[in-house]
Formats: C-alpha cells, sequence, structure tokens
C-alpha cells in the first residue's frame, strides 16, 4: 500500500465527529456540487462568447477577459478563502461564498452593458475564492484517511474536472434553446438549491486560537497575479517588448516578491512559508499549475475550432466535447484505483504523458478535420490524461499538511490550478494570434490553434519530466 506523508498537528482544530456512511456521502455530495458550480463557470461561457459580444458590444480583448477576470479573481482570492475557512468556519465560508457567487450570476445574467457584465464575473470569482476551498476541506474532514479519503478525494477531483468539461455542452444547450444570459442565470436555481442542502447536512468546523487574516498579504497576491496576468494578455496587442506587456509583468512580479517578504516577517501569514518545506506540497502545487495551464486552453480553442473552423452550432459544439467530459471523469474515478498498487508518482507521471499524447494529436488539426480524428479521439486522451494525473496531485498536496491548515492546502492547489489555468489562457491565446495574425479565414485559425496545442504538447512534456524528479519517492 502506498503510505502518504504524515503530519503532526500543530494546533488545536474543533472539528465535527465523524458522519455515518450515509451522511458522509450527503457532504461529499454537497461539497462537490459547489465545486462543479465553481469550476463549470470558467468553461461554460466559451461558447457563448459570439453571443454576448453580439449583445453588449464586447472587443476581442474584452471577450477573452470574460473568462480572465473570473479566473483571476478567483485564483487571486482563494488563498484568503482557504485561510477565512480555517478559522471562521468551513461551513460558513461554504455558504458565504456560494450566496456570493450566486447573486452575482444574477447580475451577470442581467448585464445590459459589457462593462457590467464583466464586474459580475469578477464578483463572482470572489464568490467562488470564498467557496471553492471550502469544498475540499469539508471532504477532507468528512471522510477518514485512508482509501475512502482518496476516494472521495477522487470523486472532488473528477467531478470538478467534469464541471470544467461539461461547461461546452451546459453552455451550448443554453445558448441555442434560450439565450446567451441562461449560461449565468442557470447557477441562480442550482445555487439556491445546494445551499438548502449545506444548511441542512453540512456541520461546522474550524481551527481554534483566534487568529487573524493576513490583509496586507491578500492584497499583496491577489495584486500581484491579476497583474501578471494583465500584462500577458496585453502580449496578444502590442507584443512582448512593448512598455504596455513589460511594465505590467514587472509590477506584478514585485507585488508578488513583496507578498514573499511579507508573509516570512508576519506573525499570522496568510500563507505560511513553511508549507513549502514539504516537498509533496511544494512539486504538487508547481505541477498542478502547469496541468491548469493546458487544461483550461483545451477547452477554450476545442470550442472555437469547431464553431469558427468547422462550422458547428453551439449546442453541438457542446455535444461534441461531451466524450472528453465522461473521460476525465473516468481517469479522475480510475486514479484512486491505481494508487495503492503504483504509487502517486507513477499514476501522475502516466496522466500527463497520456494528456501530452492528446494534445500533440490534436495539434494536427486541419480546416476540413472530421469529428472523430479531429475532435473525438485527441479530446478523450487530453482530457483522461488530465483527470488521471490530477487526482494524485490533489491527494498529496491536501495530506501533507497539520490540519489547521488543511483549508490553506485546499486553496493552494485550486488557486494552482485555476491561476495556471488564467496564465496559460492568456499565454496560448498569445501564440495562437501571434500564428493567425489579423487573418479569418479557417485555414489561418486552425494554425493559431494548432501552434497553441503544439506549444501545451511541450508545457505537459516538461510537466511529466518535473514530476519525475521533483514528486516524492513514496514507501510501499
Amino acid at each position: 500500500m502506498t503510505r502518504m506523508p504524515r503530519t503532526e498537528t500543530t494546533a488545536p482544530s474543533s472539528a465535527p465527529p465523524i458522519p455515518a456512511p450515509s451522511r458522509l456521502w450527503l457532504v461529499v455530495l454537497i461539497a462537490c456540487a459547489g465545486q462543479f458550480l465553481v469550476v463549470l463557470d470558467v468553461s461554460v461561457v466559451n461558447v457563448a462568447l459570439p453571443s454576448m459580444r453580439a449583445a453588449l458590444g464586447l472587443t476581442a480583448p474584452g471577450l477573452q477577459w470574460v473568462v480572465n477576470v473570473y479566473s483571476i479573481a478567483f485564483a487571486g482570492f482563494m488563498l484568503l478563502g482557504g485561510r477565512a475557512a480555517d478559522l471562521f468556519g468551513r461551513k460558513r465560508m461554504f455558504l458565504v461564498g456560494l450566496s456570493l457567487f450566486t447573486l452575482a450570476s444574477v447580475a451577470g445574467g442581467l448585464a445590459q452593458e459589457g462593462w457590467q457584465l464583466l464586474a459580475a464575473r469578477a464578483v463572482q470569482g470572489l464568490g467562488a475564492a470564498a467557496l471553492a476551498p471550502a469544498t475540499l476541506t469539508l471532504v477532507t474532514a468528512a471522510v477518514p484517511a485512508g482509501p475512502a479519503r482518496t476516494r472521495a478525494v477522487g470523486t472532488w477531483t473528477a467531478v470538478g474536472a467534469a464541471g470544467g468539461a461539461a461547461g461546452g455542452f451546459v453552455g451550448g444547450a443554453l445558448v441555442d434553446l434560450l439565450s446567451w444570459r441562461w449560461v449565468l442565470l442557470i447557477n441562480v436555481p442550482i445555487g439556491v438549491l445546494v445551499l438548502a442542502g449545506a444548511l441542512r447536512w453540512l456541520t461546522e468546523s474550524r481551527v481554534d486560537g483566534g487568529r487573524r487574516l493576513d490583509l496586507p498579504g491578500a492584497v499583496l497576491v491577489t495584486a500581484g497575479l491579476a497583474t501578471v496576468a494583465y500584462g500577458i494578455v496585453q502580449t496578444e496587442q502590442s507584443g512582448w517588448t512593448s512598455a504596455a506587456t513589460v511594465l505590467p509583468l514587472l509590477a506584478g512580479l514585485l507585488l508578488l516578491a513583496a507578498f514573499v517578504l511579507v508573509e516570512a516577517r508576519s506573525a499570522q501569514p496568510l500563507m505560511p512559508l513553511r508549507i513549502f518545506r514539504t516537498r509533496a506540497v511544494s512539486a504538487a502545487n508547481v505541477t498542478m499549475l502547469l496541468c491548469g495551464s493546458t487544461s483550461f486552453g483545451m477547452w477554450f480553442f476545442m470550442t472555437l475550432y469547431a464553431q469558427n473552423v468547422l462550422g458547428y452550432e453551439p449546442l453541438e459544439a457542446g455535444l461534441a466535447l461531451v466524450p472528453s467530459s465522461a473521460s476525465v471523469i473516468a481517469g479522475s474515478k480510475l486514479a484512486p484505483r491505481l494508487l495503492p498498487r503504483l504509487g502517486a508518482r507513477p499514476v501522475a507521471v502516466l496522466g500527463v504523458l497520456i494528456a501530452a499524447g492528446g494534445f500533440a494529436w490534436q495539434s494536427t488539426m486541419t480546416a476540413a478535420g472530421g469529428y472523430l480524428t479531429a475532435i473525438l479521439l485527441p479530446g478523450v486522451l487530453m482530457m483522461f490524461g488530465i483527470g488521471l494525473g490530477s487526482t494524485p496531485l490533489a491527494v498529496l498536496a491536501t495530506t501533507s499538511v497539520p490540519t489547521p491548515d488543511a483549508g490553506l492546502a485546499s486553496g493552494l492547489i485550486n488557486t494552482s490550478r485555476t491561476m495556471g489555468g488564467a496564465l496559460g489562457l492568456a499565454v496560448l491565446s498569445t501564440v495562437a494570434a501571434s500564428i493567425t495574425a489579423d487573418a479569418t479565414t479557417p485555414e489561418a485559425l486552425t494554425a493559431g490553434y494548432a501552434a497553441a496545442f503544439r506549444v501545451a504538447t511541450g508545457v505537459l512534456l516538461g510537466t511529466a519530466v518535473v514530476m519525475g524528479v521533483w514528486l516524492p519517492r513514496e514507501e510501499k
């Protein structure tokens, strides 16, 4: 059996008793439903972007920010959300985050101007940042350590991945049958239902000790991540050497450096730097960031390829990606079965290599591609590999820390995946734009998308090497 690294609890934690098995899986179901919603909203807007542009007069960069402003707010505030869950209560932050997310969905769905939509998406991301860390911490707190917890984390990973994967289908169906506004308004009835279940079935847990939140640290890390992402997005219009790109990148890096200095000196830091002394945590987060940098872009470019090149309607584009959605769930559910036999590192490396094969295949796309070889088979390989590789990373990152830092660890691994996705999408979009230039022919668009998939392939191959060297060797 594979044994995960052990840690000692360094501070008392107010934790609920282990629920009965039937209630235990209700807790897992509610937590996973919350995670599904916040990840779904990263990708669900993709197929609605052309309709949003027509209705609200958004520019091409504005369309990218419909996706990125959510991801950046989501990732930037997630460390704060994770620590708040530890200190103020996991159930409380789950309820606060889901309520804010649901209200912002109403505002976005009713937006009449582009700036209103972008503001609503930013607030949605803020609610997601409070909600997402609590979902994983609720799962790990409810399920005893061992195979059952590994399966529960695998379920959480699968549901989160399925949220991103299902975005194309859900968004396409809503745009075709109703309107683009429903890709946001659909969150409202689901959010209300999950809130009711959370009030009924979740129990509160928190860390005792009267600690306070590190607001200066939260401001610095959020501003730093957002500024770096903005600089990368600017490359699409201005290039890598222009002042419009270089200055935000340098400013963002300086803010992140200031964040590290503040955390090193703070008595109660938002992100205690000691957490990175644990090899499993540091390696899992870096490799999760790299994996996330490719998976978000996959859904974005596959959706654009299906609609802009192959001529699919939004619903058809969504249906075309359903097998990929199923494969990411299959990969995430297979991983817990392989972990005891093979160990976390081999499973993670295997998953990433399978994904890299799918991305390499997708990079051979043509303007006259057929569904089987241009979407179905490479999409299944890409997402099966991502699902298989991500689960052991989530397990390593959350089982290697003391109980008082559980929310922080959950927030950190979520931050790595989501910020990796936002930054990766910005970089890959810049790559595609540099190849396409101003051309809009199917051939030119395909060449740009293919270049993005080639770059993603290289990133995943490099990730597999990093995993093989850095992820810890588990004891048998």
